[in-house]
């Protein structure tokens, strides 16, 4: 599996991410098993947040299933998400602070790689928000800070004010849903429904400022739609486009569907909601392909995504 040297940190990870948000109901055996074929598959980082499962519920499943020597712990790289709550938002000082400390103590950890604000929070003061960090930087409890489907402008406004690296934002992304990349494939295109700018031109400022993207629901074919691998009632020629090109990389179209994330330039992070120990094997092995462009583009038509 190909890794990654983040930018804005000091940290080297794999390009495949396993998030962690299902496992709440899973057995330590079995959250076991998902860890280890991970490892094996040459996964180094695994995404959670204090929503899943409950409050906190995923990572204590984590901390209680997966004891990790001082050595493991060093080999990989945490990551949580705070600011859900039930019903709202908050980037408070006193809930970024608390939920910290909560998450560590479930994940039975004094530190996490990677802190991300999940969601934007409409009511944000920067100025806690960087308070916040400073103490838990100072700390040694959070070491890299990022955000979660942050539009360009709120994370330059969190920057007027956060003294650390806002080095990743992890935003919504399959071939399906691909508006971040879509978009300005048919910039200026009227009429056309794929030129609308909806997320104010993430993916460029991204590239341009030094954030790596990180890419949640790579295999759902919208908003929680369910997947798009196997569905050829609404996705027949795009399924048969996957077969082919995995066959001639010699992986599954699973592994495809990765490769053709992370075949972007921008460097992508793909984030796996998997359970599946095999599915990540899978998508593992997708790392390693390098699509063309001719299979790139044509993954994106079959798709429905408009080449002008």
């Amino acid at each position: 599996m190909k890794t990654l040297e983040l930018p804005q940190t000091d940290l080297t990870a794999s390009d495949v991410v396993v998030g962690l948000m299902r496992i709440n109901d899973m057995s330590d055996e079995d959250v076991r098993s998902l860890y280890t074929a991970s490892r094996d598959a040459g996964v180094t980082m695994f995404d959670h947040a204090a929503i899943y499962g409950g409050w906190h519920g995923c990572e204590a499943r984590f901390g209680e299933a997966v004891t990790l020597s001082s050595s493991e712990r060093e080999a990989i790289q945490l990551q949580t998400k705070v600011g859900i709550r039930q019903g709202y938002f908050d980037f408070s000082y006193e809930h970024i602070v608390e939920s910290v400390h909560e998450s560590l103590e479930a994940l039975r950890t004094d530190y996490v790689d990677v802190l991300l604000l999940h969601r934007p929070d409409a009511l944000v003061e920067p100025e806690e928000v960087a308070r916040a960090f400073d103490e838990l930087h100072a700390a040694g409890k959070v070491h890299h800070f990022g955000v979660s489907n942050h539009t360009p402008g709120q994370v330059d406004l969190l920057r007027q004010h956060v003294r650390q690296p806002l080095a990743f934002n992890q935003v919504q992304l399959s071939i399906t849903h691909a508006n971040v990349i879509a978009q300005g494939v048919a910039a200026n295109m009227g009429g056309l429904d794929q030129s609308i700018d909806r997320d104010n031109d993430i993916l460029n400022h991204a590239r341009m400022t030094g954030v790596t993207l990180q890419a949640w629901s790579p295999f759902q074919k919208g908003f929680f739609d369910g997947v798009f691998l196997g569905d050829r009632e609404q996705y027949a020629e795009l399924n048969d486009v996957l077969d082919e090109v995995a066959a001639a990389h010699g992986v599954t179209p699973t592994g495809i569907a990765v490769a053709w994330i992370t075949r972007h330039p921008a460097h992508f992070q793909v984030v796996l909601g998997t359970t599946n120990p095999q599915r990540v094997r899978d998508a593992a092995a997708g790392s390693d392909v390098v699509l063309s462009r001719e299979e790139w583009y044509r993954i994106f038509t079959a798709a429905g995504h408009t080449v002008p």
